[in-house]
């Protein structure tokens, strides 16, 4: 049987398998030595061709380590691409493996029998939650825990989490009481959040940056603060310092990687490193820009300072990426720094006739210039903001989806709950099944579940 009838993932033959009988002539032959027509579109409009570069190893699924059933399956009584009947059995076994879900649309309803004892004291009976039981709630946990990541992991919108859960488990609820669901995750992990703002305040690195957000019809703001093990998310109605103070406080002791926007001298880093990423992007407009100039208003000298830029930008972070592949030796990255920063004088020391070049020359030689250069004098600091940038990825998805909040409420939810869910997803648990402990257990019990380290101070109490 030809492959191209096969849709597995993994397909091999057992032993002793033999070459393929199909006639070589002339014509398959040279159609086989002869490459495929290129096509155009194959290639970026840069140049490059697309997909992994050459010598990149392919990926390939892993084989699964066991097998739960095994379905035996006739050989054809004619050929899928002749449909000639003249077939010969051959004792070969062809062997395709496929991994699938189950799946058990179903619910599970459960009645909680309780014993109950008498309290003079309060003068009533009284009664304690069963395992897994969420005391006047008619949905049980993993139901709330499961909408909770449907809507915070994978964005998706409240009206399709309810036909999600009627169509495929026969649960059906209204859109409201999603929204219900996540605030009562909201009252149970207000104070995870409180207590992972007091660690992202006590971080030696942080990276953060903010993006837009809408909210009732009016401009908001999205600001991140976090690490590789930790995710804060805040939503403000301003873009100020005041704003960037409620996240890091108002002095923040440890080295923030940003990009250059003023709001963040508002909380007083000890160390602060500027993205490098935007300098290059602010040349490569530049560049752009200059391009389309045409007669006396041409200038060739500032469309090279862009382009010395740009080199400059990219040297320095393939330098930083050579210091960091080894052992840290802080003389060679200081001595480095200290050459690169020599290099970025010389390229602006020639003064611009392009208004908009001359204002970029003079921002690299100010203030600003020192900040360039923190990831050659401290480790563990990246040269770019990319690791915010690409936090905040999921939260533009989401604005773009749901276009928004539209209460106060709803900003608390998406503040609380995507950065409880983040944080999970980065110390290596699983969102859903924190949630499911956050929705159970007690505070203490939360915020053990969410870290996968031990605590280093008491736990919080509920």
């Amino acid at each position: 049987m030809r492959s191209g009838r096969s849709a597995s993932n993994w397909s091999w033959k057992t032993s002793n398998s033999r070459p393929n009988s199909r006639p070589c002539t002339a014509a398959n032959s040279k159609a086989a030595r002869s490459p495929p027509p290129r096509s155009p579109a194959a290639h970026q409009p840069n140049g490059k061709k697309r997909g992994a570069p050459v010598g990149h190893p392919p990926w390939q699924r892993a084989k699964p380590t066991h097998i739960d059933r095994v379905v035996p399956v006739p050989a054809p009584r004619t050929c899928p691409d002749c449909h000639s009947p003249e077939l010969q059995p051959v004792s070969q076994l062809h062997q395709h493996v496929q991994e699938d879900i189950v799946l058990e649309p179903r619910t599970v309803v459960t009645c909680f029998a309780h014993q109950q004892a008498h309290c003079s004291r309060c003068d009533k009976n009284v009664w304690l939650a069963g395992p897994g039981e969420m005391p006047g709630a008619y949905i049980g946990p993993a139901a709330k825990a499961t909408a909770a990541y449907l809507r915070y992991q994978l964005n998706v919108p409240d009206r399709k989490i309810s036909q999600f859960f009627s169509d495929f488990f026969g649960l059906k609820f209204v859109p409201a009481s999603a929204y219900g669901f996540e605030r009562q995750a909201v009252r149970r992990g207000l104070p995870l959040y409180e207590d992972l703002r007091q660690k992202i305040r006590a971080l030696s690195v942080a990276h953060a940056d903010e993006t837009s957000w809408r909210h009732d019809g009016n401009p908001y703001w999205a600001w991140y603060a976090g690490n590789a093990d930790l995710a804060f998310f805040h939503l403000d109605p301003h873009r100020s310092a005041e704003a960037a103070q409620t996240v890091f406080g108002e002095r923040f002791e440890g080295t923030l990687v940003a990009d250059a926007y003023a709001s963040y001298n508002g909380v007083h880093p000890k160390e602060r490193q500027s993205c490098l990423a935007h300098i290059k992007t602010k040349a490569k407009e530049l560049e752009q820009e200059l391009a389309l100039l045409k007669g006396k208003a041409i200038d060739a000298d500032a469309r090279q300072f862009c382009q010395n830029i740009q080199g400059w930008v990219r040297t320095t972070c393939q330098a930083h990426h050579r210091l960091c592949r080894g052992r840290w030796q802080a003389k060679s990255a200081k001595r480095k720094g200290q050459a690169l920063r020599r290099k970025l004088r010389a390229l602006c020391r020639a003064p611009l006739r392009y208004p908009k070049a001359e204002a970029f020359r003079k921002r690299l030689l100010g203030p600003e210039q020192k900040l360039l250069l923190t990831c050659f004098r401290r480790q563990h600091v990246p040269p770019t903001n990319n690791q915010a940038e690409r936090s905040l990825r999921p939260l533009v998805i989401m604005r773009k989806i749901v276009q928004g909040t539209r209460s106060d409420k709803g900003l608390e939810n998406h503040s609380v709950l995507r950065s409880l869910f983040e944080t999970a997803r980065r110390q290596g648990k699983k969102p859903h099944q924190f949630f499911l402990v956050l929705l159970t257990k007690t505070t203490a019990q939360a915020q053990a579940a969410l870290y996968r380290k031990p605590l280093s101070r008491p736990p919080l109490r509920c």
